[in-house]
């Protein structure tokens, strides 16, 4: 079968957001809620037609009188904002998060990204996944998008990078500081 030339450009971008965040933090990235996602996702498509962009995280919740979690949660609430706004323009896929022996675990959001992989290989959604995520349980869906004939770029951090997903990716891309902060937005007033 022969793809039209517009076809071969369709991107699928999709955000493990927890993770991205503490890498964006690593780097001392101070204004997550308001980072340039859009932008960067653009920049990743290289000029190839973004069809969707995904940003998967657990929902952070409050209990009455835990001041640090409603702060947490209000952050939080901004970011899902942002995210949806007309600039960013991000559908947030949303997990929970699950205390178990004082540790705050996800959950449910790297199943909801591999299902997504898997529907939009299966369903030709899109011919190339733009994959922003270290955790290595994503392999196996990986592995079954590039069996479907889709194209999978790992999107790292040079800092530490996931030889796990370097190996199984058509492509890896490894972004440094530099990079990173092309995109930081201003901080707000005060």
């Amino acid at each position: 079968m022969i793809k039209d030339e517009k076809q071969d450009r369709r991107v699928a971008v999709y955000v493990d957001g927890s993770n991205f965040y503490h890498k964006l933090k690593d780097l001392g990235i101070k204004n997550c809620a308001y980072y340039k996602y859009g932008a960067l996702a653009n920049h990743l498509a290289r000029g190839r037609d973004v069809i969707g962009k995904r940003y998967y995280i657990g929902v952070i919740r409050a209990k009455a009188g835990d001041a640090r979690a409603k702060k947490l949660q209000e952050n939080q609430v901004n970011l899902f904002n942002h995210l949806g706004s007309k600039q960013e323009r991000f559908s947030v896929q949303r997990g929970f998060l699950m205390k178990n022996d004082g540790v705050f675990h996800e959950k449910g959001v790297d199943v909801k990204m591999a299902v997504d992989i898997l529907v939009g290989a299966y369903e030709d959604l899109y011919d190339t996944a733009i994959l922003l995520s270290s955790d290595t349980d994503l392999i196996p869906a990986i592995e079954k998008a590039r069996l479907l004939g889709k194209r999978v770029e790992y999107i790292g951090f040079s800092h530490k990078p996931s030889y796990g997903l370097m190996k199984n990716a058509d492509e890896t891309i490894l972004l440094t500081k530099e990079d990173i902060k092309t995109f930081e937005a201003p901080l707000p007033p005060v």
